[in-house]
């Protein structure tokens, strides 16, 4: 037997936890291999207590774990203090079932894996007791209406005995980069992230044991030292929000929250925290916004400005802020970092415009190397440049070209557009600190020698583009014998990487990047399966509960800002049913029982308030109801002029929130709950028929979200009314000539209800439509992410008239889902997919399709092939023309089992399939 693998705490990346949040953390593993017929029966915990430094404690402690599958088994100890260490393995015990024998029965015989390798977790500060550090920032007077230069903090201190460990904790009003005698503490970006920050401020731990040590003289870590920090307004005091935008939400000031604990030889401990001893002062960052952009002048930079010895005879005294030890969180995510850079795919020279008046000529724009990276992108750019002092590089971001040019208009009031000023002394290299743009394209303006020595350095390197984004680990992949298809499935990977940047927000460009409500909830199915989120989704699910006791109501966004139309948040169906869907669809993916603990006083109080809010028929006809929003019909100019009645969305949505709920309540064991709301959702139904359908199916709007609405959400009350509503939904889709009629309420569910009544040709020749609107018309527009309009991008290459684009946002991108659950075959049958559903559904001349997800017991994968005779995959013309056997290959991980139904055999009773791979023939 194997030993267990891929080991991980909570919703941690896989790995060691440094700074966690709990004190008694679950525990995941997988089981690569085992025999056939091996299933799990017990498993046990080996804990060893450790120092800082990774010294035991004492003797290894062996503990059985209550649950053998490897999905967040209980932790079996007693609850780790702060700071507390531990290492632990794991093994796993199951049985086997010989086969009789001439001279022996068939018998269970026990099978036991080797140790798994081992992995450390580490508490991070749980006590608001533990937090010594106070907010430091500049005293200097400020105008609090106008762009602040960032500042930063330093202090210098002196360690007296040998040092074994050293842990910094980072938190800041604003954001912060810590370094310690002279190096950058950690890699993480944008720290400490977005959280609704009066109650829950974010601190990371960083290990800086090897600087510390790495910078004293013997080693050992006696002598001089220095911490310093540099900050940035960040959404904590910067201009952030659309209609112009608002500045200092959470508070005028910026401060570094840092607590830096060494653990001696002698076993004492020594704390350097933030306080009135530190000074402040400032650098070569003129200023930064997460809009704006930075501006840097390298003539202004300091070397030593955080290593000892320096000299800060000018720099101020601190303002000293009162303890923030009562909201100091330790984080439930990974945070953000770079993922990876980009060379250019293609850099052109822009000639300079000018215009006459009279005897003047005026500059319209500078000459400019344009720069196309191919992949639409969160993140910013990293030069490496020489040249003159004085001279300024600017750069400019867009995420499209319109007439050749950089599209900014889309931005609205982003200007998104960084300088740097060189300091001239020979190769320079820099990227910002403190912001990060959405974009495919750049423009250079002011390079040494010209835009044409532009050019020529940034095709030989000296311009590459930085992903950044929240660290999450890969789940899924899908791929097909169309590539269009494929394109359109990387489209919505790239825009969740894009919009995951330490909250799930809409876009990653223009003055918005809000965490909207409706957006997630749309998407979440699509999310769990490209990357493992739940960790980010469960922090940001928090901050919406509190949001939500605030203001009475789900959020348009959270956090909350205001906003023109969206303040005072009001209830409204489909955003605010990101409370009872995202856990739901969490819990679905990855068996997370704790996530649905967490929010279920949240996903309660949505369907109670709109309870309240619902007519004696139990319908939701009232309130301000964005409805089927930005379905392709509606102008540029209003967004939830759609097709579909918004009552009959918000009562359909209110119908499934209850279900969820009542189907949550079951799985806690709160019958009372859950018959409750089973009730409360059968009644919604009802009330949703009459209203809303004329008895024998046909629905009052005779529209596409409206049919995949009441088929998904099984409101259709009987299989004849369910039969009718497909056969509607698929008439509707060949009146529209194959184009998606659906916003964001029907996107989502509108070619699983096609496949779920039936109708799989008409939900792939949705799919393969290339004209506008539709799914792969946005591919051959040339798009590699997902648009937040069908139409972002006109036919003519014109960008839509609205002030509402944007051509990075996940929402309608959630078709992948089918993708993967219905194209290929792939889905959770049981929570966690213990159970695995297989169903491929072949069509619209697809030869072949495949999709993997590590799934919490490990790798699952599906693939189907059509062949000929000879077993040589067919053409697509003759899979088009329903020629070819179906092979399919099934890969169930260990733990776990497949459900399998083959293409034309719906009605047979599915293949049962344990762990393993296996072969099929249809």
């Amino acid at each position: 037997m194997a030993a267990p693998v891929h080991l991980k705490f909570e919703q941690y990346l896989p790995g060691d936890v440094l700074g966690g949040a709990s004190p008694t953390p679950r525990l995941s593993w997988e089981i690569a291999a085992a025999p056939a017929g091996w299933s799990p029966t017990a498993a046990e915990l080996e804990l060893t207590r450790t120092d800082a430094a990774g010294s035991p404690l004492n003797s290894p402690q062996t503990l059985p774990l209550l649950t053998a599958d490897g999905v967040l088994a209980d932790w079996p100890a007693a609850p780790l203090a702060s700071r507390e260490r531990v290492e632990v393995r794991v093994r796993v015990t199951g049985s086997v079932t010989v086969a009789a024998s001439a001279t022996a029965p068939a018998a269970a015989v026990p099978a036991t894996t080797d140790w798994s390798a081992p992995i450390v977790y580490e508490a991070g500060l749980l006590d608001s007791s533990d937090w010594k550090a106070l907010p430091v920032g500049p005293a200097w007077p400020e105008n609090p209406e106008s762009d602040r230069r960032p500042p930063r903090v330093r202090h210098e201190f002196t360690v007296d005995r040998p040092v074994v460990a050293a842990r910094a904790y980072v938190s800041a009003h604003g954001l912060i980069r810590a370094e310690l005698d002279g190096g950058r503490i950690g890699a993480d970006e944008l720290v400490p992230g977005w959280t609704v920050y009066g109650q829950r401020l974010v601190a990371r731990t960083y290990d800086v044991t090897a600087a510390l040590l790495g910078s004293s003289p013997a080693g050992d870590g006696i002598g001089p030292h220095a911490l310093g920090a540099q900050l940035a307004d960040g959404w904590y005091r910067g201009h952030i929000g659309f209609e112009g935008g608002y500045r200092n939400l959470y508070g005028n000031d910026i401060a570094a929250i840092i607590q830096l604990e060494l653990t001696h030889a002698d076993g004492t401990r020594t704390t350097i925290a933030t306080g009135p001893n530190w000074r402040a002062g400032a650098g070569e960052i003129l200023f930064t916004g997460l809009y704006e952009g930075e501006t840097v002048d390298a003539r202004l930079i300091t070397p030593g400005w955080s290593s000892p010895g320096f000299d800060a005879a000018d720099w101020s005294p601190v303002a000293v802020g009162a303890s923030d030890a009562e909201r100091l969180i330790m984080p439930l995510d990974a945070p953000v970092r770079t993922q990876e850079t980009l060379l250019p795919v293609a850099v052109t020279v822009q000639e300079r415009q000018g215009m006459s008046i009279g005897e003047a000529e005026i500059e319209i724009a500078p000459e400019r190397a344009l720069i196309d990276f191919g992949q639409n992108l969160s993140g910013r750019l990293r030069l490496r440049v020489a040249g003159p002092a004085g001279t300024t590089i600017t750069l400019r971001h867009a995420e499209v070209l319109e007439d050749g040019r950089l599209g900014t208009r889309p931005l609205r009031g982003a200007a998104a557009t960084d300088r740097y000023t060189l300091a001239g002394d020979g190769v320079e290299e820099w990227e910002p600190a403190f912001t990060i743009h959405g974009f495919r394209y750049a423009d250079v303006a002011g390079w040494p020698g010209g835009a044409e020595a532009a050019k020529r350095d940034i095709e030989a390197g000296a311009l590459t583009a930085v992903v950044v984004h929240s660290e999450m680990e890969r789940l899924g992949a899908f791929n097909c014998s169309d590539a269009r298809v494929n394109r359109l499935h990387e489209n919505s990977r790239w825009s969740m990487r894009d919009n995951f940047v330490a909250l799930p927000t809409d876009c990653p460009q223009r003055d918005e990047r809000l965490g909207w409500t409706g957006d997630i909830q749309a998407f979440a199915p699509t999310a769990a399966f490209h990357y493992g989120c739940t960790g980010l989704l469960s922090s940001w699910l928090a901050d919406l509960a509190l949001e939500q006791a605030a203001h009475g109501t789900v959020p348009w966004y959270v956090p909350v800002i205001p906003g023109g139309l969206w303040t005072p948040p009001r209830p409204a169906a489909v955003w605010g049913d990101a409370a009872t869907v995202v856990p739901w669809e969490l819990f679905r993916a990855t068996g997370d029982r704790g996530l649905l603990a967490q929010q279920y006083d949240s996903a309660k109080a949505w369907v109670d308030l709109v309870d309240s809010l619902s007519a004696a028929d139990h319908v939701w006809d009232s309130g301000m109801q964005l409805g089927d929003w930005l379905d392709p019909s509606a102008p540029p100019d209003n967004p939830m002029q759609a097709m579909t009645d918004p009552y009959l969305v918000a009562t359909a949505f209110f119908a499934q929130s209850a279900r969820i709920v009542a189907r949550w309540a079951a799985v806690l064991g709160e019958d009372d709950d859950a018959a409750r709301y089973a009730a409360l959702a059968d009644a919604i139904g009802e009330g949703f028929r009459a209203r809303f359908t004329d008895g024998a199916g046909r629905m009052t709007s005779d529209t596409q979200t409206a049919y995949s609405l009441a088929i998904t959400f099984d409101l259709t009350g009987s299989e004849q009314a369910r039969e009718f509503a497909g056969n509607r939904l698929a008439e509707l889709v060949e009146a529209s000539g194959g184009h998606v009629s659906t916003g964001f309420a029907g996107t989502p569910v509108l070619a699983g209800a096609l496949s779920a009544t039936g109708h799989t040709d008409a939900a792939y020749r949705l799919l393969l439509t290339t004209t506008c609107p539709s799914w792969l018309y946005t591919v051959t527009m040339g798009a590699t992410t997902t648009w937040e309009r069908w139409d972002s991008m006109l036919p003519d290459g014109s960008i839509n008239p609205g002030d509402m684009t944007s051509f990075n946002h996940y929402a309608l991108g959630a078709v992948a889902a089918w993708l993967e659950r219905s194209v290929a075959g792939l889905a959770p049958a049981e929570p966690g997919y213990r159970v695995i559903e297989v169903a491929p559904t072949p069509g619209g001349g697809l030869t072949h399709a495949e999709a993997v997800h590590r799934t919490p017991y490990g790798w699952a994968a599906v693939v189907w092939r059509l062949v000929d005779e000879a077993g040589r995959e067919v053409s697509a013309q003759a899979a088009a023309a329903g020629q070819g056997r179906l092979e399919l290959d099934v890969v169930v991980p260990v733990g776990a089992k497949a459900r399998v139904t083959l293409p034309g055999r719906e009605r047979e009773e599915p293949i049962e399939l344990p762990h393993g791979r296996h072969h099929l023939v249809a």
